[in-house]
């Protein structure tokens, strides 16, 4: 368990490493240095929380040994729900909550089914993506939908949810270190923590000391589904809008991120604060990079190359770790 906690804070130790060295490169060789910018630090906390959030969960999922690729089609389903919940007259703060809801829902499903089966998560939520996706172009007939009527602005739902608490710092990242804060007490200081990650390092071990890894698999699925549908709700407040392409690429994104901030393939290695400095540093190298007019395809090849990176490198230390 020793040799765990040291590969988990090496790997924790080369992402802030490498968030410092990017922070640097991008606030010298921005033009201008609009990286640093206060409005650009702003307009990057409004949007990263969309992800980081989200990415919280799936972290903590694949440190118990599983994957959710089903993220990118249950963010935008529990977003048309909670536009769709407003346009029969219930209150935001009721269609928020039912919202999130459907997001636990859809999770236990992700969770029941692999656990049940014994599919290979990877396979389980691969066909739970496309199957929501499916359900949710069919429902919404990818029109577009305007829910800026139902919430507006300066109204205290609105503020909860999209608001600025000052001029430069918008509440999503509020809420982000909320969920990091919780789940971070969750995972490291709570008896569950220990369940998470001794199911991930190795189950038959973890069953044969009475836990019930099963359940667990199945909390950690319904977790991402929550923060899926809250992630949902805060981005159609601030969007004003339903799009049924929200929430595309969010899968592999958001596993990128976990996977950057230390966070093992394998299971059972990984932690709070790697998972929070990675899900900011994917942002980060997206904001970066288009403020150096790098072209899209290219960015897309950048955070390709440093997962791949990052697996080698984490892959590299648990060998000599252990």
């Amino acid at each position: 368990m020793n040799s765990l906690r040291k590969i988990t804070s090496f790997r924790s130790s080369n992402t802030l490493l490498v968030f410092i060295a990017l922070i640097i490169i991008f606030s010298l060789f921005t033009p201008n240095r609009i990286f640093i910018n206060v409005r650009n630090i702003s307009a990057l906390g409004k949007l990263f929380p969309d992800l980081g959030i989200i990415a919280l969960g799936v972290g903590m999922l694949m440190i118990c040994g599983e994957f959710d690729l089903s993220v990118g089609s249950i963010l935008p389903f529990c977003s048309f729900v909670f536009a769709q919940l407003l346009f029969v007259g219930m209150s935001p703060l009721v269609s928020f909550l039912l919202s999130i809801v459907v997001g636990l829902a859809l999770g236990f499903v992700n969770g029941f089914i692999t656990v049940k089966t014994k599919m290979p998560s990877f396979i389980t939520t691969l066909g739970t993506l496309w199957f929501w996706r499916g359900v949710l172009y069919v429902w919404s007939k990818m029109m577009p939908v305007s829910i800026r009527t139902y919430v507006p602005n300066n109204t205290p739902f609105q503020f909860a949810m999209a608001g600025n608490i000052t001029p430069y710092f918008p509440i999503q990242v509020l809420w982000f270190g909320i969920f990091a804060v919780a789940l971070g007490i969750i995972l490291h200081y709570h008896r569950f923590g220990n369940w998470v990650y001794a199911t991930g390092d190795n189950r038959d071990a973890a069953r044969a000391m009475g836990i019930k890894t099963d359940l667990v698999k199945i909390i950690c699925f319904m977790v991402v589904g929550a923060l899926c549908g809250f992630s949902a709700c805060m981005q159609a407040v601030r969007l004003g809008s339903f799009a049924a392409t929200q929430g595309v690429g969010f899968e592999f994104r958001a596993i990128s991120a976990c996977v950057v901030g230390g966070v093992s393939l394998r299971g059972g290695i990984g932690s709070m604060i790697g998972i929070v400095l990675g899900a900011i540093t994917i942002p980060i190298i997206d904001n970066g990079l288009i403020l150096m007019r790098v072209p899209v395809f290219a960015i897309s090849a950048f955070i390709g190359l440093a997962t791949i990176l990052f697996v080698l490198l984490n892959t590299y230390i648990e060998r000599k770790m252990r």
